[in-house]
């Protein structure tokens, strides 16, 4: 029974993480360069807006991805299910360093494009900022896919 809730939490992990991973992706790949050609007073707009949603939205997946990753870890380690235990760690580990990059970069970024955004102001750092989250992206975006791979692996051995 122990080990079906492993499993159980394996599989919500990889549901919450796969919610942030298709988001990082679609920033890394579609809103980047799409965002390249705007005015700045479109960049802010449009990234502040954006932002504001993620940073309200994307909290719940994220850490429901991350608890969801110890609660199976423990678990399989608890069943003696030692693989399984150590690909949720690794899965758990990834996820705590993208929320490191996160928490330091992007979400110091979020706050003032955001808040730009909200008061109508057109930053003169905004380029700088843009190009600041745009550099961890895809760092972001492979963290996210290999801490899905470790969870997927720890779902299926």
């Amino acid at each position: 029974m122990l080990n079906d809730l492993a499993r159980m939490a394996a599989l919500l992990s990889i549901l919450g993480s796969a919610v942030v991973y298709g988001t990082d992706v679609f920033c890394a790949m579609v809103l980047r360069p799409a965002l390249a050609g705007v005015d700045d007073r479109t960049l802010v707009a449009v990234t502040g807006n954006v932002h504001l949603y993620g940073d309200r939205r994307l909290p719940l997946p994220g850490v429901i991805g991350m608890l969801a990753a110890a609660a199976s870890a423990v678990l399989f380690a608890v069943t003696g299910h030692w693989a399984n235990a150590v690909a949720a760690l690794v899965s758990l580990a990834v996820l705590l360093v993208w929320l490191v990059l996160y928490l330091r970069i992007s979400a110091p970024i979020n706050k003032q494009l955001t808040s730009a955004a909200h008061a109508g102001h057109v930053l003169s750092n905004a380029r700088v900022l843009q190009h600041n989250w745009d550099h961890i992206i895809t760092a972001r975006a492979t963290l996210q896919g290999v801490a899905l791979a470790a969870m997927c692996v720890a779902l299926t051995i």
